[in-house]
């Protein structure tokens, strides 16, 4: 297939970059879906955090979990993977200043991907698939919910082609020099992983449907729990690599953070792409379908190249923010050039807030819970669910968010409206998301169950649990709130936006250079003071957190 000559360009009046046309569409319509489809992910989330809050206790039983499939469906695959899309179309044409491959092709990636997660939310709602979103057979769904995620995966896997075609023609072209940007390059790191998982996803899909349509026997249910995950959590790990690329996009845009050593930045995408599909094997630590020395093999060696990976660009995204500042003359002390941040800059808040709480809530319990010991006393509990939801919430979400404080401007060509809003809402969110992982998290430390409808007829759970479930309650209230105020100001911004054409955006903040500032100044290795000083406390955090599980595993089996 040619490229698409007939595509046209205009000259971004902000960066200066060539914005391909045909890409702009398409950025346009994934990030409007994703929007949408975060809204009703959101309002799923609001019901079942009241339903979980045993004060209130909204919902009846069988809606309970048909919501519960819709709100994971919607929030961890249909507003990622729309999301996701819009990143990749970004990311391999403008910092390449190349056109997009094809625009049939995008069309007919994007559809199947529209009628795909329509389909599903349809068929969830008329009551035919109260199966989770994990889908376990032999809890079986109406045929339809199987057929509509085979289509949202393989109109993913359209645009993904798409992706790596347009990388192909730009190299041939030459329309760059030198290596591909980093963030081009973490979103290809993100496109291969995502080539991993939507393959699980056809394999163990594609037979589960036609069982549904009565043409084939079952698929054995372990089979399909071990296929599924890598289908499952490797979904989580392409929003990974994307939402580190969006960390160090937003650092450089508001400070102008360049990665301290790309090689070593570029290494720990390459140690996701080998590894991070390891780590779906935490979700079957207590399975009977695989053996025992290879859970001990994942979770003790393999699974922690992943995590160095992680923890690399924990270290790296902060330490350039740090040098960039001293270099502008921030000198002082181990975080003086801290308050010197642009902190009223939402999209460069976002990507803070989403640093901390992936790294210190959900890096330091995913760890951890996924060690083959510590799942024992974990597995099934809340403590998973609040783990995840700093992961994928508190982490990409709240990434992709600040990312669309530069996305509307850029791609849409309006100023957004209520800045004053947009400025606290990243905190809104993060504070909201904060309190619903924690609340999660201790009350599975108290043995509160995840996916369950109603905890008083055991009779085992007293105050601590409700009050910590009415913490998570509280904050998924602020967290929706938080939610919702985003979603009305892209909305407003797109039909009510003061246009931009013509002009550079609206700067939300950037970090200015103090007069007189000499880069020489700075020592390369100890300018990055504050961020070992924080890393330290990571560390610290991590071994309290860690020791204290093996001491909660020793009080329910003892050794003697």
């Amino acid at each position: 297939m040619a490229t698409n000559s007939t595509s046209e360009t205009r000259t971004c009046d902000t960066t200066g970059l060539p914005v391909c046309l045909t890409a702009q569409l398409f950025i346009k319509l994934s990030a409007v879906c994703a929007v949408v489809f975060l809204l009703l992910g959101g309002v799923a989330a609001i019901l079942l955090a009241l339903t979980r809050w045993q004060t209130i206790h909204l919902l009846p039983v069988d809606w309970f979990y048909r919501i519960l499939t819709f709100h994971g469906l919607n929030m961890l695959i249909f507003w990622i993977l729309f999301f996701e899309v819009a990143v990749l179309y970004f990311a391999c044409t403008v910092p390449l200043k190349a056109k997009l491959f094809s625009r049939k092709v995008a069309w007919v990636g994007f559809i199947m991907m529209l009628v795909g997660a329509v389909m599903v939310d349809y068929i969830i709602l008329k009551g035919k698939a109260d199966v989770l979103m994990t889908s376990y057979l032999p809890l079986l769904a109406h045929p339809a919910f199987y057929l509509g995620i085979i289509l949202v995966a393989v109109g993913t896997l359209i645009g993904v082609f798409n992706f790596f075609a347009t990388l192909y023609v730009a190299k041939r072209d030459k329309t760059y020099e030198g290596s591909v940007p980093l963030v081009t390059f973490g979103a290809t790191a993100a496109a291969i992983i995502a080539v991993v998982t939507l393959l699980h996803g056809a394999i163990v899909m594609i037979p589960t449907f036609t069982f549904a349509m009565g043409w084939t026997p079952e698929p054995d249910p372990m089979w399909y729990r071990t296929i599924w995950w890598g289908l499952g959590h490797q979904s989580q790990q392409v929003n990974v690599c994307a939402m580190v690329a969006i960390w160090y996009l937003v650092g450089y845009l508001a400070t102008g953070a360049k990665p301290i050593n790309e090689t070593v930045c570029r290494g720990a995408f390459v140690l996701y792409i080998l590894f991070i599909n390891l780590a779906s094997a935490h979700h079957l630590l207590v399975d009977p379908a695989v053996g025992a020395t290879w859970k001990i093999w994942n979770t003790s060696y393999a699974m922690y190249l992943a995590v160095l990976a992680s923890m690399i660009h924990g270290f790296t995204v902060p330490a350039s923010v740090e040098m960039a500042m001293r270099y502008k003359g921030y000198t002082k002390g181990l975080f003086g050039w801290v308050t010197k941040l642009p902190w009223r800059n939402p999209a460069f808040s976002a990507a803070v807030l989403s640093v901390v709480i992936f790294g210190f809530i959900g890096g330091i319990t995913g760890v951890t819970l996924g060690t083959q010991q510590i799942n024992i006393i974990a597995h099934n509990t809340l403590r998973i669910t609040g783990h995840f939801h700093a992961t994928v919430v508190g982490g990409t979400s709240l990434a992709f968010m600040g990312l669309t404080y530069y996305v509307i401007p850029l791609i849409f060509q309006r100023d957004f409206i209520g800045k004053g809003w947009a400025r606290i809402q990243p905190w809104l969110f993060g504070g909201g998301i904060l309190m619903v992982s924690l609340g999660m998290s201790f009350a599975g430390s108290l043995g509160v169950p995840r996916r369950d409808y109603d905890i008083e007829p055991a009779g085992v759970y007293g105050a601590s649990s409700h009050l910590f479930l009415g913490i998570m309650g509280v904050g998924a209230i602020i967290a929706v709130l938080a939610l919702l105020i985003f979603v009305l100001l892209c909305v407003g911004t797109l039909l009510f936006g003061k246009k931009n054409a013509g002009r550079p955006i609206y700067d939300w903040g950037t970090a200015v250079a103090l007069p007189g500032a000499d880069e020489s100044k700075v020592d390369a290795h100890w300018g990055m003071k504050g961020t070992i000083a924080l890393t330290a406390v990571f560390l610290m955090c991590f071994a309290v957190y860690y020791f204290a599980n093996w001491k909660a595993l020793a009080d329910v089996w003892p050794v003697q």
